[in-house]
């Protein structure tokens, strides 16, 4: 067991001050905020908490538990996005997580966006400080598991941890299968940690999957709707245009008149993939 920041611990406590619970440490004492307690504690008893360092760099606990730790992995929600210093992640804890901006995408438009969720463990500065560090291809081969050959065909979502020019890692949301979209069976390349619907095209022996961002035949639109559909995708899930837009900004951007737009949309919502409201169009 590691009394150490970034790692979870069992620890006595000790005694209670003011709004405080003092938990017995190795060289000196740990202090716990009474708000950051999960149970109910008294003294003598011994608790499960997560260590990290606080404002002053020394070490503090709460049983507000991460979803991941300095030697485990898991998914961190993306709260906000800073150009210089990169993203803040909420780890599920009694506080945000920086990951730096040297772990993203170069393109800056891959970033992922406020809601998209990264694979990830924590890691410790020399004061203690924690921060998040996206998981290797090497640490996702150790955890991946494996699929069965009956998921070929099979629908499932999953969120990107890897992108390359030649495709996107995926981790498969709640199995953690790892699938392989090659750039040939994307709509658009997602973001990192973005939330996709994939269907399984390969399962390999060793257990790792190929899929596919790309309707069935069956399912694929044609025509306008395919070109509206295809901007959708491309736009993120959203686009300003809507049946009463006007036929100049239709012509202009689509390249086709406001009858056929109107058709489109209508053939798009008629299936269910499209809602309009307040003057936009939103992918379901």
């Amino acid at each position: 067991m590691k009394i150490q920041s970034g790692y979870i611990a069992t620890i006595e406590v000790i005694e209670q001050v003011g709004s405080r619970w003092v938990l017995k440490g190795e060289e000196s004492n740990i202090m716990m905020n009474v708000s950051d307690a999960a149970t109910t504690i008294q003294v003598g008893d011994e608790v499960e908490v997560f260590l990290y360092a606080n404002r002053r760099g020394e070490l503090a606990a709460t049983q507000q538990m991460p979803s991941m730790t300095a030697d485990t992995f898991g998914w961190a929600k993306v709260i906000r996005i800073d150009d210089k210093e990169g993203v803040y992640v909420d780890i599920g804890s009694s506080f945000e997580v920086l990951v730096n901006r040297m772990d993203m995408p170069q393109v800056r438009k891959l970033w992922p966006q406020p809601g998209d969720q990264l694979y990830m463990t924590l890691r410790t500065d020399l004061g203690g400080g924690i921060f998040g560090r996206l998981a290797t291809e090497e640490r996702v081969l150790e955890q991946y598991e494996k699929a069965e050959p009956t998921l070929y065909n099979a629908n499932l979502t999953a969120r990107a941890y890897r992108l390359l020019p030649v495709g996107s890692f995926m981790l498969t949301i709640p199995e953690n299968y790892r699938i392989f979209i090659h750039n040939s069976e994307q709509v658009a390349e997602p973001r990192l940690g973005q939330e996709v619907q994939v269907r399984v095209i390969e399962v390999h022996d060793d257990g790792t999957l190929n899929g596919s961002m790309l309707p069935r035949v069956e399912e694929r639109l044609s025509g306008d709707a395919e070109v509206l559909f295809a901007h959708l995708t491309k736009a993120g899930g959203k686009m300003p245009f809507t049946d009463k837009s006007s036929p100049e900004e239709i012509l202009e951007t689509f390249n086709m008149s406001k009858g056929a737009f109107k058709r489109a949309l209508g053939r798009l919502m008629k299936e269910r993939r499209i809602v309009q409201e307040d003057g936009w169009t939103t992918l379901v």
